[in-house]
């Protein structure tokens, strides 16, 4: 049985004050049982995320870590091994910003996602076609492709300690969302894709929706049968808000 999950990507945003603002905000939610929470801050904030958190049922991320899982002379990046030692439990892996903005190549996001599992962290695998792909009709052929260059390399088995996330780029920070049933039809393609490789990969793996999730929305995406729970961005900014979508998906 598939857990269902609510995960809050900070991005590029807090500073010393609003951060432990923020985590007394989710200090003071009341969460439900059957939902599992967690949050990806900036690297800058980790600790002080994880320190704040303590004995609250919240997880947290890092949005990144580097292509090498230990230690060592890469100016700059943070290791899986280092962010294991700070108390993280996932790390997104494609995010399209990372993908389209900085550049990253496929064969850097696999070094990653495999960096990240031989640590022991779960990768959020995100991806998701754009509003040109959309209208060009290319959406299930451009997802099919970004989870084929993880298959491909490590096999269907990565899977089995990952978690993946859909978030159409065109609806990410742009208030436009995948109305429920777009959304369901990608979920369940993807589900479809990973089945024809091995159904019990499938069906146990999470597949999360990104893309403009607000509380008002909230219920109605995560009612859908392949829709485990979201990855959501600015709303994860707000406590209030962030616990109203946790609560949908408790429901």
């Amino acid at each position: 049985m598939r857990r269902t999950m609510v995960a809050g990507n900070w991005k590029m945003h807090g500073t010393c004050a609003s951060v432990v603002e923020l985590i007394d905000g989710l200090r003071t939610l009341t969460l439900p049982g059957n939902v599992d929470v967690a949050v990806f801050p900036p690297e800058l904030f980790i600790d002080r995320v994880i320190n704040g958190l303590q004995g609250a049922s919240i997880s947290v991320g890092a949005q990144n870590a580097a292509i090498e899982s230990r230690q060592g002379a890469l100016t700059g990046e943070i290791s899986s091994s280092q962010l294991v030692d700070a108390g993280c439990k996932f790390v997104l892996v494609g995010h399209s910003e990372r993908r389209l903005i900085l550049g990253e190549s496929d064969e850097t996001l696999n070094r990653k996602f495999a960096a990240v599992q031989a640590s022991g962290l779960t990768p959020v695998l995100c991806i998701g076609e754009t509003l040109e792909q959309r209208e060009a009709g290319q959406t299930l052929e451009v997802v099919e492709r970004q989870l084929n260059v993880v298959i491909d390399e490590f096999g269907i088995e990565a899977f089995e300690n990952a978690v993946i996330a859909y978030e159409p780029v065109w609806a990410i920070g742009t208030g436009l969302t995948a109305s429920p049933q777009q959304a369901q039809d990608v979920h369940a393609a993807i589900r479809t894709q990973l089945a024809k490789k091995n159904s019990e990969v499938a069906q146990g793996v999470r597949l999360l929706y990104g893309g403009s999730v607000k509380a008002a929305n909230a219920v109605e995406l995560f009612s859908m049968p392949d829709i485990d729970g979201g990855l959501i961005g600015g709303a994860s900014l707000n406590a209030d808000e962030f616990g109203a979508i946790i609560r949908a998906a408790g429901n």
